[in-house]
């Protein structure tokens, strides 16, 4: 099933990512904790209604690199029109590693819905 999802055509990246997340999906309870979970978000520094450095987190250390490999794989290919004007769209207004990251948190959030809900890949929704 994760073979379905784009730049996951190698077996070694899909078994990387299933023996750090696990196939249960049950344990997190929306995409976004398990985005959370695997470090690509931003952390939360709020002081007196100040918000501070909007860094993403610095958890993950295994998970992290692996998607953004895929990430960065799957902008550069032809393949899959949708997430390349993505990425272009946000690489002009943030820079190249946040839309790298983005992308890598889409990429996630497509593996948490494929194992949730035992379907492959569509790239419509």
């Amino acid at each position: 099933m994760i073979l379905t999802v784009p730049s996951f055509k190698n077996i070694f990246s899909a078994i990387a990512v299933v023996s750090e997340i696990g196939v249960n999906m049950d344990v997190f309870p929306t995409a976004k904790h398990l985005c959370s979970w695997a470090g690509l978000t931003p952390t939360n520094n709020e002081s007196a209604g100040k918000k501070k450095s909007v860094r993403i987190s610095r958890a993950g250390v295994y998970i992290k690199p692996l998607l953004v490999q895929c990430a960065t794989a799957v902008v550069k290919s032809d393949k899959h029109p949708e997430i390349r004007n993505r990425y272009l769209r946000l690489k002009k207004r943030r820079g190249h590693k946040r839309a790298i990251i983005a992308i890598a948190r889409m990429l996630l959030t497509a593996i948490y819905h494929i194992l949730k809900k035992k379907e492959p890949y569509n790239p419509e929704l």
